[in-house]
């Protein structure tokens, strides 16, 4: 029986995030946290005969979320393009973990089509904080996997 190896775990902080918005391409420097997620939707199915209730996917929803320091200014930037402009940007987020001291490779993955969701926070002041951070929230239409990890780490357990 194989089994991952803990020095192939990946580091959380060991990648980039960048966005490209407006044709400019910026990396997320402040980046604390960036996640995405795609839910499937699906819809309960009931036959008569069975008491095994269906479920038959009808779409994904694809958010995704993150913290940042603040004096990241792209989200204020965003929101004031929108609050002058009247036209939401769109964004391009790239994401890529790269822990070299594993052996499970390297993974990228765009994300087309992001806009921004939620609150976007425009001055952050707190007594009881060491450092600013705020949280931001978006959607995505599409993704691409650019490159993905290894299929079988080089270092396995027996």
């Amino acid at each position: 029986m194989s089994f991952l190896l803990e020095r192939d775990t990946l580091h959380g902080a060991a990648g980039k995030a960048f966005l490209t918005i407006n044709g400019q391409v910026k990396e997320l420097f402040g980046a604390k946290k960036v996640q995405t997620q795609a839910e499937i939707q699906g819809t309960d199915m009931k036959v008569i005969g069975t008491k095994r209730i269906q479920n038959k996917p009808g779409g994904v929803k694809q958010t995704g979320t993150g913290t940042v320091y603040y004096g990241t200014p792209v989200f204020a930037d965003i929101l004031a393009q929108y609050v002058r402009d009247g036209v939401m940007p769109y964004f391009t987020l790239q994401t890529t973990n790269d822990d070299k001291a594993t052996s499970v490779g390297v993974q990228t993955i765009a994300y087309y089509n992001c806009k921004l969701s939620g609150t976007v926070p425009l001055s952050v002041l707190d007594a009881d904080s060491d450092m600013l951070t705020f949280d931001f929230s978006f959607t995505y239409e599409d993704f691409e996997i650019l490159s993905r990890f290894n299929d079988q780490p080089a270092q396995l357990g027996t």
